[in-house]
């Protein structure tokens, strides 16, 4: 039995990628809401901002979504 280490690199740098993608996208999230005040601020110009931050966070849960379906087994 031997390491396969071009699949080792592979699934590697997958994960690293993907890691910095939901770093990214979570950071921005934060930053939008930040932006837009808030859970509870009515403030004018927060909707565009809110919105972005909720599709990022709905994206990073949309990944961690997935870690998990293909971990757990049918």
């Amino acid at each position: 039995m031997g390491i396969k280490w071009d699949n080792l690199v592979d699934v590697s740098l997958a994960s690293f990628g993907i890691t910095i993608v939901v770093v990214v996208l979570f950071s921005l999230g934060i930053a939008a809401w930040s932006r837009a005040g808030g859970p509870s601020d009515d403030s004018a110009g927060g909707g565009p901002a809110r919105v972005a931050a909720v599709l990022c966070f709905a994206a990073c849960l949309a990944v961690a979504a997935y870690g998990i379906d293909i971990i757990v087994p049918d």
